[in-house]
């Protein structure tokens, strides 16, 4: 499981107006047990879109990177920890 150790979040400008809800993106820091197969020595962040658009809310994408050298990690997160990190996304979402 991915325990988040820091975040920031920004909103995601939409300069055309074409995407429905609104964006915000969330950089956050993780700690990844060794025995799991996203441990690397540099540790690990995940960048998340997540779309805020009443029902329709969730994530839009979510990626893996190392952290020191932010070099793609080509594994899927599972969708236990892909529903906590929605959960964590709407819990920590600016006020408007």
């Amino acid at each position: 499981m991915l325990s988040i150790t820091e975040y920031s979040v920004e909103l995601v400008k939409d300069p055309f107006g074409i995407l429905s809800g609104t964006r915000y993106e969330f950089m956050m820091d993780v700690e990844v047990p060794e025995e799991d197969e996203l441990f690397t020595e540099n540790g690990v962040y995940v960048k998340v879109v997540y779309k805020s658009d009443g029902d329709r809310s969730g994530i839009v994408t979510c990626d893996l990177y190392e952290r020191v050298t932010h070099k793609y990690l080509d594994v899927e997160v599972d969708a236990d920890e892909k529903e906590a990190l929605a959960a964590f996304c709407k819990d920590n979402l600016p006020e408007d």
